[in-house]
């Protein structure tokens, strides 16, 4: 396994320049579409009672990247140095959009998880770029000491991630932001269909680069599907119990679990596409399937989960029903 990774580093990944321009447009549309729905309302009831928002945000840019290395230290016997960077930035990526959606189908806390996915985004300004520099430092120092494997010479410019996220994240959040308040009629028009048009171009925009890249994901695939389910999986776990544990009401675990195991990961892609970050000559093939991969997954991981809290509840219906 540690081999057939190893040859993931010197992939490149077939994406033209104006291929990489419409990711980006779609990405800053899908932030645009996200601050559509953005209304004082939404949060009121929320950060009146903030218990449940704070363990989200915890669990987002705290337990998440702590888990993921903590899942890296355990394999790294068996993932690459390439492939555990590419799980890093995954983790230090907000939570994505189309949580809200799957919030909605498990019964879940959608204001909750607008929320969460509100702020995470905001922040993400600064928590992305922070997370990605802590965390892969410290996994660079474990490299040095405990690990004959060397990481290829990678500076995590946090200046340049730091810039390229405030443009695709922040602004088009500013400019929805803005429309909501000044322009509400139109708001109100545009946020439904944007959100659901912006979700099918972005996914069109994943597909098109597994397809440009078909027979490079075939032959590595089956090793990068079983590590992302492991560290999504482990991630839903882990956002369920931390509910649990906090003591939430069921609707708010839901939504916290599916906020976090839903990553916003086609910012990873645009970060690792940007040559100001990464520069053509890393090889970085490693990290760029793990992240264009999550962003299948999560999504068939977030509706699974969705599908199992549904059944809990059918069935917690049929024993009450069968006790009458």
């Amino acid at each position: 396994m540690y081999e057939q990774l190893l040859n993931l580093d010197p992939v490149k990944i077939n994406f033209s320049k104006s291929g990489i321009d419409m990711l980006n447009i779609a990405l800053a549309v899908v932030m645009y579409g996200v601050a559509l729905g953005i209304k004082p309302g939404t949060f009121a009831k929320v950060f009146r009672e903030p218990k449940s928002i704070l363990v989200g945000l915890i669990g987002q840019w705290i337990i998440i990247p702590a888990v993921t290395f903590l899942l890296i230290i355990i394999f790294h016997k068996h993932i690459t140095p390439m492939v555990a960077m590419g799980m890093i930035l995954v983790g230090s990526c907000p939570g994505g959009n189309v949580s809200n959606f799957i919030t909605s189908i498990s019964r879940g806390n959608r204001e909750l998880s607008v929320s969460m996915s509100a702020v995470t985004t905001t922040a993400a300004i600064v928590t992305t770029p922070a997370n990605f520099a802590i965390w892969g430092s410290l996994y660079v120092r474990y490299l040095d000491r405990h690990a004959a494997d060397a990481l290829q010479v990678l500076s995590i410019p946090v200046w340049d991630i730091f810039v390229t996220v405030f443009i695709l994240l922040g602004v088009p959040l500013a400019l929805g932001v803005l429309t909501t308040h000044y322009a509400p009629k139109v708001a109100k028009a545009l946020n439904k269909p944007l959100q659901y048009l912006s979700i099918v171009v972005f996914l069109g925009m994943v597909v098109i680069s597994f397809w440009n890249n078909f027979d490079i994901f075939v032959k590595y695939l089956k090793w990068i599907v079983v590590i992302v389910a492991i560290h999504n999986g482990l991630i839903l776990f882990t956002g369920y119990w931390l509910g649990e544990l906090s003591g939430l009401p069921r609707p708010d675990r839901r939504a916290i679990t599916i906020e976090m195991g839903i990553q916003n990961s086609g910012l990873g892609l645009i970060l690792l596409f940007n040559p100001a970050i990464f520069p053509p000559e890393l090889q970085n093939g490693g990290m760029l399937i793990v992240t264009a991969w999550w962003g299948i997954w999560h999504i068939i991981a977030g509706l699974t989960a969705a599908g199992i809290f549904r059944l809990r509840d059918q069935f917690v219906w049929a024993k009450r029903q069968s006790k009458r």
